[in-house]
């Protein structure tokens, strides 16, 4: 089986390259990055499907980013996700046999949907407004997905995970998600000798958080049971709130000094857990807990991020 992996160099397609070159899977993997193919244009794009004519197309590529970026880069996030998400889907239009694995995000559910959330929330209301492009975005290829679907027979599995973490993730004070911007202005604070560490927000949202080693299992799992339902939750079916997430980090990177909150910085969505239902139903679960991933990630942040 042959399988391209778009965005191979990041958190999601890294790990997923891990998982599929594993001598004892069966596969011929093809990692893409923007060094070989501008995934903004429909050229580049056709030519890699073209040239390769896989049997599966993992799209992994996407531009992401925490509360702050979503939230001040709105117009790079809407465009540049739409391109990519385009020139992938009208590429393999003549290509019906070919299973396309789309990764998309918890964010396209709506802001009040019941907890835990269910497939079947999808466009049942507004959005979260600080994230709200890059929302309207990955909802847009679920569409256009369901377009090829229905009219030329494609076979589309789109993915949304819960908020994903672990090694080869973006550590930054500003464009990080939660678990990586923690972890990098915790370990800068505790490095500059500082007693106070502050948060955005109260602390009191809740939030589930998945290892991407275990979403890269379950598209394994997909992948060897040939499922192919359309629109799948992939999360670890626990949650926690953001305070007890900063403390637990706070024991990872073994800081001393205090946490304080600001509660003038927005909180974002005060709950999202995802109900998983369906995948655990077709017999995937998740195995990493949260703190054993934060040992791991916090590892792998001191080895290779941080400048020796």
């Amino acid at each position: 089986m042959k399988i391209i992996i778009l965005g191979s160099n990041g958190l999601v397609g890294s790990a997923i390259t891990r998982n599929l070159s594993d001598k004892n899977n069966n596969y011929e993997v093809i990692t893409s990055t923007r060094k070989d193919t501008n995934l903004f244009s429909f050229e580049e794009t056709k030519r890699l499907i073209d040239s390769n004519k896989p049997d599966v197309v993992i799209n992994a590529a996407a531009r992401v980013g925490g509360i702050l970026a979503n939230n001040t880069s709105r117009t790079e996030f809407i465009l540049e996700n739409l391109k990519i998400n385009i020139n992938v889907l009208e590429s393999i239009i003549n290509y019906p046999e070919i299973k396309l694995i789309n990764l998309g995000s918890s964010c396209i559910y709506p802001l009040n949907a019941s907890n835990p959330i269910k497939e079947e929330s999808l466009m049942t209301g507004a959005l979260e407004p600080t994230n709200s492009p890059y929302a309207m975005a990955k909802l847009t290829a679920i569409e256009m997905g369901d377009a090829l679907r229905k009219q030329y027979g494609h076979k589309i599995i789109n993915l949304m995970p819960t908020n994903l973490y672990g090694p080869n993730d973006n550590f930054s004070e500003n464009n990080s998600h939660v678990i990586p911007g923690l972890i990098f202005r915790l370990h800068e604070t505790k490095e500059n000798g500082l007693d106070v560490f502050t948060v955005w927000g109260t602390g009191k949202p809740k939030r589930e958080f998945l290892h991407v080693d275990d979403l890269a299992n379950a598209i394994k799992f997909i992948i060897q049971n040939d499922i192919e339902v359309d629109l799948l939750n992939i999360g670890s079916g626990e949650e926690v709130s953001i305070n007890d997430l900063i403390y637990k980090i706070k024991d990872v990177v073994e800081f001393s000094g205090d946490i304080a909150f600001d509660p003038n910085m927005p909180d974002g969505n005060p709950r999202k857990l995802l109900d998983s239902s369906k995948v655990n139903g077709l017999g995937w679960k998740p195995s990493i807990r949260l703190e054993e991933g934060l040992v791991s990630t916090y590892t792998w942040f001191v080895n290779n991020f941080i400048e020796k």
